[in-house]
């Protein structure tokens, strides 16, 4: 199994003068303990649900930028793109430079987005949910052309490209993963089961489980085997001053139903620290735990 870091909030830098050393810090830190990839979020307000809105906040792909610079191994993603921030073209360009200068390090996550007080807060349009979803799909298949040896036009419903040029091209082969955020069952999932190297699930194992059994249809109206989707799932909610066992008993009942990847985050005022105690002395025995087929 797996093990991937989120990293949602800031505050614990204390001035926007120590975000950057912190996070630096935090990240070679995640590296060092064997973290495979580290993902900021794609939102410009904090979450108000979480936090202050007031609270800081990076743009996600400068940060990433940044680490890449700052760490040789990690994967870099958002968890994830919203799509109606950047033009797909562009979106399908600035993964492809971090993928470059980073060589080979990038991934792409991508949802529809949901947050509509950033949106109406920096006057970027956001479209009824059914448009958003449209919009995810042909911004993928943008990314998917764009990262192929076509050139020539897209022709979309919400998109139209007179040409996909990339150049360079990625690093990665034969392109950057695809990871795409949520689990809505009519829409999302079908997406995955479609287009997507890797999901993200909320919930507990049996949530987690219903979900899977869910995009486990999706696959078979499409005719894809579901193992070749990796199933990610946030893993946050440990007790305090949570054990090894504490760590490995509940990766184990989330392995059981066919989670491959933990994605956890980072939690308090000291969150390398954190990530050390908590997640550094259980990292060979998470490796060691096999997760079950979809």
């Amino acid at each position: 199994m797996q093990v991937d870091l989120h990293v949602s909030r800031f505050d614990w830098s204390r001035a926007p003068s120590g975000i950057g050393p912190g996070i630096s810090d935090l990240a070679q830190r995640a590296e060092r303990i064997g973290v495979r990839t580290l993902s900021f979020m794609d939102h410009f307000f904090q979450m108000d649900w979480m936090a202050p809105a007031e609270d800081p906040m990076l743009e996600g792909y400068t940060a990433l930028g940044f680490i890449a610079g700052c760490t040789d191994r990690l994967r870099l993603r958002l968890l994830v793109t919203g799509v109606t921030y950047r033009h797909p073209g562009l979106l399908a360009k600035t993964v492809t430079t971090l993928d470059v200068v980073s060589e080979g390090r990038a991934e792409l996550g991508i949802g529809a987005a949901w947050y509509e007080r950033e949106h109406d807060g920096l006057g970027v349009p956001f479209p009824p949910v059914a448009e958003r979803f449209d919009r995810l799909e042909e911004a993928i298949q943008i990314c998917l052309q764009m990262w192929s040896e076509n050139n020539g036009p897209y022709e979309g419903r919400h998109y139209q490209l007179a040409e996909t040029l990339c150049s360079p091209m990625p690093v990665s082969a034969p392109r950057p993963r695809i990871l795409i955020g949520g689990s809505g069952e009519r829409k999302t999932l079908r997406l995955v089961a479609q287009y997507a190297d890797a999901c993200n699930i909320f919930g507990g194992p049996e949530e987690v489980a219903h979900k899977l059994e869910v995009l486990r249809r999706h696959c078979d109206a499409v005719g894809r085997d579901p193992n070749e989707i990796e199933v990610t799932a946030m893993y946050r909610d440990l007790p305090p001053g949570a054990s090894v066992d504490d760590v490995v008993r509940g990766a184990e009942a989330l392995a059981k139903v066919g989670v491959s990847t933990l994605v956890t985050g980072a939690v308090g005022d000291d969150p390398g620290g954190w990530l050390e105690s908590t997640f550094g002395p259980a990292m060979e025995r998470l490796a060691a735990i096999e997760s079950a087929a979809l």
